[in-house]
């Protein structure tokens, strides 16, 4: 994994906007419809190349497929095991949450505007969401789609001459999360038979040359769901889910890891996330190199100072959110500058990538911010990272 030795290197998280005709495509798959199959392949290859190139000429330096090939960030790998399915049935984890309690409103008034952002007309009765569930016995059977996922990248990558690039992959908790267990005897065999099929895919990426991000926003969100936890019960929940991370993880050397936690796309007043300084030495067990968290947005900034009292481990990378995908303003690059340079004097400039806090891109309900402002932050990530190169290495 690259490291800044000379200047503060950039990259993101992993999703980025898709163009309109790719995400009608991803959604007719998703749906189950008839699709004609190399004309949708070769979208997806197109798409790739596309957003890698795309990702080059802004300037970012460890770019990846904006996960173009997938519906999101989790639905895609229902595709990739067996055992999971879709039935008509109450979803068990869309209950509210501690914010939601709080500001309930504020919520009310969001599902509206959802609804109008996404096309739609805000329904007039309610229609019971399908769930998720595991039904039968967890295996890996995406080994196909993920091969072309890899041949997509690295051709991309080549095409563009970049020199690092990084696939996402999601964590066991959040497919325990989303995919409610019928099958298993208990949660600890459920999560393990997860994390047995998803070591599949991470080492797959790996071994392709790429380096592997876990994203496992369930770590930073579990405590807002989990509405009458104690924040010791949540460390102990997240402490077990760090175990089953590690245990897929096994074999894969800690050099060619990035680990994401964040707290969703969730555009709200979130006063009830769980703190960085409850849960950040568990982050610090999962057995990767770098770490990309929030840190941009007005409910996490100041949470750099936590830092100048937490040891990052020899060896390790903080990827810090200078961007946000939850504030629609474009940050200036001044500012980006400062907040890398605060990271910096703290852990070290060469310990130090930009990075943004979560995802710009999703499919099907819209974009959190519009696909000309997710380019316009990451121009002034690039453009805040020049400054505080300059800075940091008296240029």
């Amino acid at each position: 994994m690259k490291i800044s030795t000379d200047r503060i290197l950039t990259t993101h998280t992993g999703s980025l906007p898709r163009p309109a005709d790719l995400v009608e495509l991803l959604n007719v798959r998703e749906a189950g419809d008839p699709y004609e199959k190399a004309g949708f392949d070769s979208r997806i290859r197109r798409a790739v190349s596309e957003i890698v190139k795309s990702q080059a000429d802004v300037g970012i330096d460890i770019v990846d497929d904006g996960e173009h090939s997938k519906i999101n960030w989790m639905a895609y790998a229902r595709a990739r095991l067996s055992g999971l399915e879709e039935i008509d049935s109450p979803v068990q984890f869309r209950g509210p949450t501690r914010d939601s309690r709080a500001f309930p409103g504020a919520y009310e008034d969001m599902k509206v505007m959802l609804a109008g952002r996404s096309g739609e007309l805000v329904p007039k009765r309610k229609v019971r969401p399908k769930a998720q569930i595991c039904s039968g016995p967890i295996k890996y059977v995406g080994q196909e789609e993920l091969k072309m996922d890899i041949d997509n990248l690295k051709l991309a990558l080549k095409e563009v001459g970049a020199g690092e690039g990084f696939m996402t992959a999601i964590s066991p908790s959040n497919l325990e999360l989303y995919y409610e267990n019928r099958y298993y005897a208990s949660d600890e065999e459920y999560l393990a038979a997860l994390a047995d099929a998803m070591s599949v895919e991470y080492k797959a990426i790996v071994d392709a040359g790429l380096l592997l991000q876990i994203d496992d926003p369930r770590m930073a969100t579990h405590y807002n769901r989990s509405v009458d936890a104690s924040i010791e019960d949540c460390r102990k929940f997240i402490a077990l889910r760090v175990e089953a991370v590690n245990y897929a993880l096994r074999g894969i050397a800690e050099d060619r890891v990035r680990f994401h936690t964040c707290y969703s796309v969730n555009v709200a007043p979130r006063v009830h996330d769980l703190e960085l300084k409850h849960f950040v030495d568990l982050m610090l067990q999962i057995k990767a190199s770098a770490y990309l968290i929030e840190a941009a947005n007005p409910r996490h900034e100041h949470e750099w100072q936590i830092w100048q009292e937490t040891r990052l481990p020899n060896g390790k990378i903080l990827v810090p959110g200078v961007v946000s995908h939850c504030v629609q303003l474009v940050e200036h690059p001044e500012l980006v500058a400062q907040r890398l340079v605060r990271f910096a004097e703290v852990v070290g400039r060469e310990r130090v990538i930009a990075g943004t806090d979560c995802g710009f891109g999703t499919s099907g309900a819209g974009d959190e911010v519009h696909p000309e402002v997710a380019w316009a932050k990451l121009r002034s990530l690039v453009e805040g990272s020049r400054l505080a190169s300059e800075r940091l290495w008296k240029r």
